[in-house]
């Protein structure tokens, strides 16, 4: 078995915690929810993965590499965790994030040229019978987010960059890749352009729930996603679900350019049923 690479240990930052009232990352709604306090993002501890996926890929990693993540425990603001790659073979590693006390965080898979082995591309994602759904009755496989263009802007990254709130960045988050020609998208920038205008086409249907990631995947199809380029986004729903806690949803959103798909994600969106009205009126 290949040696397991291990990264620095970082303090990861709830950068979503003024977000306000009805945010899991809010530390007064995540308290009524049982959690701990405002939740760390998940796409922020994703952001601690490059560094050492470059260690054990290259930089071969931002052209047809994938990261897919299951978040497993939430963090709270400024709690130290550690990234750790185990490399297969065959351009293939499983991952995982630590706390430093060893509380598992997430756990996935990372590689070049085999999106069809990532985690999230293997397990099974449990659909139900949409009889049984509340917060998300109307919401089925197939509903169309969003098609949007948009242009990459480098603002928010340069400035995170800059002030020293990315865990363990790239010089190319910062500046021009000598070989790419332009800055890489971080994975927290990757998600955003790819997950917040699918949610205004989702908010709709999901009203007051309070929701929170529950898995994630990036990858780079014919890469990397740069700042300051114009791509075609198109996100879809694959699968609705519910577990005792939450119900959630499936959704896949691909970038192309000039006909090229370029990058995509996968994400599990949950939300919380104690946090819906829908729920609290059945009681």
């Amino acid at each position: 078995m290949a040696q397991t690479v291990s990264g620095p240990v970082w303090q990861g930052r709830n950068w979503a915690a003024h977000a306000g009232e009805g945010s899991i990352h809010d530390d007064n709604t995540a308290a009524g929810l049982g959690f701990r306090g405002g939740t760390v993002p998940g796409d922020v501890h994703m952001n601690q993965f490059p560094a050492t996926l470059v260690k054990v890929f290259g930089d071969a990693w931002f052209e047809t590499g994938h990261l897919s993540l299951n978040f497993k425990n939430a963090t709270v603001n400024l709690e130290p965790v550690q990234v750790f790659v185990e490399p297969a073979g065959d351009g293939f590693a499983k991952v995982w994030m630590e706390r430093e006390d060893g509380l598992l965080i997430c756990e996935g898979t990372a590689g070049l040229d085999c999106l069809d082995r990532a985690h999230l591309h293997t397990i099974d994602l449990r659909p139900c019978d949409p009889a049984d759904l509340k917060i998300l009755s109307r919401v089925e496989p197939g509903l169309v987010l969003g098609s949007y263009e948009m242009t990459t802007d480098p603002t928010k990254q340069l400035h995170r960059f800059s002030q020293g709130l990315l865990s363990d960045p790239l010089d190319a988050f910062g500046q021009p890749h000598e070989t790419f020609g332009g800055v890489l998208a971080c994975p927290a920038t990757f998600i955003e352009f790819m997950w917040a205008p699918p949610m205004t086409g989702l908010q709709p249907y999901v009203a007051d729930a309070v929701g929170l990631f529950g898995a994630i995947e990036i990858a780079e199809r014919s890469g990397p996603l740069l700042l300051g380029r114009t791509y075609q986004f198109e996100s879809t729903v694959i699968c609705v679900g519910q577990s005792p806690k939450t119900e959630y949803l499936w959704y896949e959103t691909v970038a192309s350019q000039d006909g090229v798909e370029i990058a995509s994600m996968r994400m599990q969106l949950r939300f919380m049923k104690a946090s819906s009205q829908l729920y609290q009126e059945s009681v």
